[in-house]
């Protein structure tokens, strides 16, 4: 494993109508403000879509998390392109497992904060 305490991991995802609608179709989320676009065409992405942004850092790195905190900051839309930056915090091994410790925020293509939090889990 090449994490280090310092490295920042970054993903960048741009949500389409049809990620909106197949995480509608799974997790049964049908507020109307997902199935029906607004004046200018889009959706607005579930919170916990938005989220599966520092999920997906986390399974890239095999991290079963312990704790997860999310705060929701602002709506995200289809098209909106979302940059999601994970500061290591701790990563430290302990025995036959790694801890590690993250923080991460993640904002729109126009700079403004979407959604921000940390984790923290184990690296077996």
């Amino acid at each position: 494993m090449s994490l280090k305490v310092g490295d920042n991991i970054t993903f960048e995802r741009k949500f389409t109508k049809e990620d909106v609608e197949l995480f509608t179709k799974v997790s049964r989320d049908e507020g109307s403000h997902h199935v029906t676009p607004d004046e200018q065409g889009r959706l607005v992405i579930q919170g916990l879509l938005t989220a599966t942004l520092p999920t997906k850092i986390g399974g890239d790195n095999n991290v079963h998390a312990r704790k997860m905190n999310f705060e929701f900051l602002r709506p995200v839309f289809t098209r909106d392109i979302i940059i999601c930056v994970v500061p290591i915090k701790q990563f430290e091994k302990e025995d036959n497992r790694t801890r590690i410790n993250a923080s991460f925020v993640c904002e729109n293509q126009h700079g403004k904060k979407v959604l921000r939090g940390h984790f923290s889990g184990v690296i077996l």
